[in-house]
């Protein structure tokens, strides 16, 4: 299975922000914690440019933290006009870390304006691939539900300015891909994290991919969740994970596709156990 998306949306929505970022005096990058380099889109980078960026590595509950701290600690994410943050934006107040950030970033914009006696009112994008959590995090900074969210790709479709507070105004955006995922390893893990609308895939497959992650990963977290080893190949395992938890279909066989569809959801939420990767290899 060759996984690529790149509906026509994402190719307008490209286009669109290069328009608006010349507006902005920053970008809030929205990155998965399970994966924060592939969430890396190659088409924003070039949009970005020069522009100061704060990295938000979402999602750090389901994440493996030591890896991401050793990440964070290895300076892949840090520059002169770059600078970045682990966080869970579904926990409350949890958003007054990117303020404070965002801020020092624009710190020059600032002390002119206040050098003028004028407040200085700062506009920034929020960028991501699919289902990383942009909107939530607007959310989380306004204290309200102002952007649409969704556990699934492609639910914002357009972009909105929100205000946040403290003079600062955000362009919530939507997610969007590249138009050639090359590197199959990470569209395997976008697929994965739910960045890849789930009708363009086959679970099946996916779930193959998954069992060959976990035995590099996190080797214990089949036996943990379903009971089962997972000794024999991807597909035998699958089966065994049906039988152990009874699903069939009407004519008696294990249900594979079914046992597949639980096993995505079990990893996305969290039930396998906290897994990063920190390579795009």
């Amino acid at each position: 299975m060759k996984i690529n998306w790149f509906p026509g949306h994402m190719a307008k929505s490209l286009r669109e922000l290069g328009v608006e970022i010349k507006n902005v005096d920053a970008v809030i990058y929205v990155l998965d914690a399970r994966a924060p380099l592939d969430c890396i889109n190659p088409e924003l980078n070039k949009l970005i440019g020069t522009r100061p960026v704060l990295y938000v590595l979402n999602k750090i509950d389901l994440a493996d933290e030591p890896k991401i701290d050793k990440l964070l600690s290895s300076g892949v994410f840090q520059s002169q006009s770059s600078r970045a943050i682990k966080m869970n934006c579904t926990s409350s107040g949890a958003g007054k870390i990117v303020v404070k950030e965002l801020k020092a970033l624009c710190e020059q914009k600032i002390k002119k304006a206040e050098g003028k006696g004028l407040n200085a009112f700062i506009k920034a994008m929020v960028v991501g691939v699919p289902n990383s959590g942009k909107s939530t995090l607007v959310n989380n900074l306004c204290g309200k539900a102002k952007a649409i969210t969704g556990d699934k790709a492609g639910v914002t479709r357009g972009k909105q300015w929100v205000n946040v507070g403290e003079n600062i105004h955000l362009l919530d955006t939507p997610g969007t891909l590249y138009p050639n995922l090359e590197n199959q390893g990470s569209a395997l893990r976008l697929a994965l994290l739910g960045s890849i609308r789930n009708e363009v895939l086959d679970f099946g497959e996916l779930a193959v991919g998954l069992i060959k992650e976990l035995r590099k990963l996190k080797p214990e977290a089949l036996k943990a969740r379903y009971g089962v080893d997972d000794e024999g190949e991807p597909y035998e395992v699958i089966e065994k994970i049906a039988e152990a938890r009874k699903l069939k279909s009407k004519g008696g066989e294990v249900d594979y596709d079914r046992a597949s569809a639980m096993m995505i959801d079990d990893f996305r939420k969290g039930r396998l156990g906290k897994i990063s990767w920190t390579t795009t290899a």
